[in-house]
């Protein structure tokens, strides 16, 4: 007796699969921005204000939460990509040659533009998942 492979859905599509890790990821990184925006300000070398790195917490937990519940969040992943540009526009400033942490601040933005790279690849597939 041979077994035929289930259908794939939508569930176990590769992207959606991403997507709802992506989930996962932004409320991780939104918690640490809620509970320690000092801790994450000072790694950044980015002279925002601990309000201003809290307010982004709150948006990615919001993101993540709602890539978690959405029957499709593929989709909801260019939301992901929204947060990230303003993450970018923020640690621009960093990158003046006066920035005592302006290799921190190369750091971290090396590591928003990776997840940034990583947003793309998954909202890209939207349509597809």
């Amino acid at each position: 007796m041979t077994t035929r492979p289930m259908p794939r859905t939508d569930h176990d599509h590769p992207a959606t699969l991403m997507a709802r890790g992506l989930g996962w990821f932004s409320i991780a990184l939104g918690a640490a921005e809620l509970l320690a925006p000092g801790s994450i300000r000072r790694s950044a070398a980015v002279p925002v204000s601990d309000p201003i790195v809290q307010t982004y917490g709150a948006r990615e937990i919001a993101t993540g939460v709602a890539l978690l519940a959405a029957e499709k969040p593929v989709r909801l992943v260019w939301g992901r990509v929204a947060g990230d540009l303003l993450d970018i526009a923020t640690l621009l400033p960093g990158l003046n040659r006066n920035n005592p942490g302006r290799d921190a601040t190369v750091a971290a933005l090396g590591f928003v533009l990776a997840a940034t790279a990583t947003d793309l690849a998954v909202a890209m597939q939207g349509d597809r998942a």
